[in-house]
């Protein structure tokens, strides 16, 4: 009876270490959609920090997103030297901090319609509704739309974006 006990508490403790959920980056990696960002996260080796402890908030632009920017911007940023460039867009995506789709609806409808986050590369997103989608602008004005939202990872959430925003 105690081998019983001690080989259902192993098989317990196994299977709820494999049921774990994926960290933000492995989110990343399984979606068909998101090939080209991380492509790029591991040429700007951003894997490790965004496989840290977090909690991160990571708009994730699609393929689809990255072919919207001017043809040949994307093969340039992968290139080694220009790694550092590529750092400060991708870390233009991340939010420090757990925010679900309610949280950023929330911060909008209580800042009077416009919330302003802080993105660890320092620069700022401003988050916005528009005809009940949340939109975020880059420093330059440009926007983009959130298409899917709550993808919760072990470290963060994850929400799907369907263009680059580029910090200044």
């Amino acid at each position: 009876m105690k081998k019983l006990f001690v080989i259902l508490i192993a098989s317990v403790i196994s299977t709820s270490a494999f049921s774990q959920k994926k960290d933000v980056v492995d989110i990343a990696i399984g979606s068909a959609d998101h090939t080209t960002l991380v492509a790029a996260v591991k040429a700007a080796e951003l894997v490790a920090t965004l496989k840290g402890a977090g909690p991160f908030t990571v708009f994730a632009p699609t393929n689809e997103a990255f072919s919207k920017l001017p043809a040949g911007t994307v093969e340039t940023l992968l290139k080694p030297e220009n790694k550092a460039q590529l750092t400060k867009i991708l870390t233009y995506h991340v939010i420090s901090g757990n925010i679900n789709a309610a949280g950023v609806i929330d911060a909008i409808k209580s800042s009077n319609g416009k919330a302003v986050l802080t993105t660890l590369s320092g620069g700022k997103l401003t988050a916005t509704l528009d005809m009940g989608k949340v939109k975020l602008t880059d420093e330059s004005g440009n926007s983009v739309f959130v298409t899917a939202t709550d993808l919760k990872g072990s470290n963060g959430i994850v929400h799907v974006i369907d263009g680059v925003v580029l910090p200044k």
